[in-house]
């Protein structure tokens, strides 16, 4: 059984996974298909583009009672926007029009939280945890998920700080699995800064492709299968935090083919969550083919490397 809180697994977006959408269903169709297998959905498109009110009302009616979303904010919000080689900070509109499109969720009571992920530049500095204090305000009855992406929050200190901060602001930070590579990617550090919320976001852990550069989508970067072993290692730490916190979310980024839905589906039963095994779903059958042929050879593989 899982821990005292409950647990809920999902994927970072609802518009990629191929091999997972029966042939032929429209794109609009997409998200009611997808919440027949999860119960949460991250939002990455808000991070691009802010999406106009009737755009996300169609979410709320596309999803049952109790499904759920984290909104990542946009990038004018987390810095990603630059200017003359810096960043820019965003403008009032920006601001008021995120806000504005979080309402339909909100309203519906399917707003699970607000995703703030920080770009590599965001470094730890005493002017950036004061804006993390600024999140907050923004964002007074919201839940909001902190993810840093630059080395420099992971060293001790500042990672103390960092803590401290999201526990008094009740702000969760994001725990996430990635290669640990350079100065652009944080430590696997496990916290629970916030009672109500714990997340894990699962980038998979792609070397080559981490500072890929040139790529023609996000696919590129997140190109990894996690073999049921490497999902083993965090089944304990999910459950280490689901003892901590409330509700606790694991969310899948390799969302290269349909990686995300099989390994998302596998966390779910590796974590005795009432979820499918994405070998027995006939509309997964053959678009999972590719993806356990490339599980398994990669499983091969380090069994040969490690004799």
């Amino acid at each position: 059984m899982a821990g005292h809180g409950r647990i809920l697994v999902g994927t970072c977006n609802w518009a990629d996974h191929r091999g997972f959408y029966p042939s032929g269903l429209p794109a609009g169709e997409r998200l009611a298909h997808y919440a027949t297998f999860f119960p949460l959905v991250e939002v990455d498109t808000t991070f691009y583009g802010i999406p106009k009110t009737h755009v996300v009302e169609n979410w709320v009616r596309s999803t049952p009672a109790g499904f759920l979303f984290n909104v990542k904010a946009h990038r004018s919000l987390t810095f990603h926007e630059r200017e003359d080689g810096k960043s820019r900070r965003f403008t009032p509109a920006e601001e008021r029009e995120f806000l504005e499109c979080l309402l339909p969720l909100r309203e519906s009571g399917k707003l699970r939280a607000v995703h703030y992920q920080f770009p590599p530049w965001f470094t730890a500095r005493p002017g950036n945890l004061n804006y993390l204090a600024e999140i907050r305000e923004r964002h007074p009855d919201d839940q909001v998920v902190i993810e840093m992406r630059h080395r420099s929050w992971g060293e001790k200190e500042r990672f103390e700080q960092l803590c401290e901060l999201l526990v008094e602001a009740r702000m969760t930070y994001c725990v996430v699995d990635q290669p640990h590579l350079g100065s652009g990617s944080m430590p696997g550090r496990v916290a629970v800064t916030n009672p109500d919320l714990a997340v894990v976001r699962m980038h998979g852990r792609n070397y080559k492709t981490w500072y890929i550069k040139g790529a023609k989508s996000s696919a590129d970067r997140f190109d990894y299968l996690y073999p049921e072993e490497e999902l083993l290692e965090w089944v304990p730490r999910v459950r280490g935090m689901a003892d901590r916190a409330r509700e606790t979310h694991v969310l899948f980024n390799n969302n290269r083919s349909n990686y995300a839905v099989v390994n998302g589906l596998q966390m779910g039963r590796l974590l005795d969550l009432d979820m499918p095994d994405p070998a027995t779903v006939p509309v997964l059958v053959e678009g999972t083919q590719e993806a356990f042929a490339f599980q398994e050879e990669g499983t091969k593989v380090k069994r040969r490397s490690s004799r």
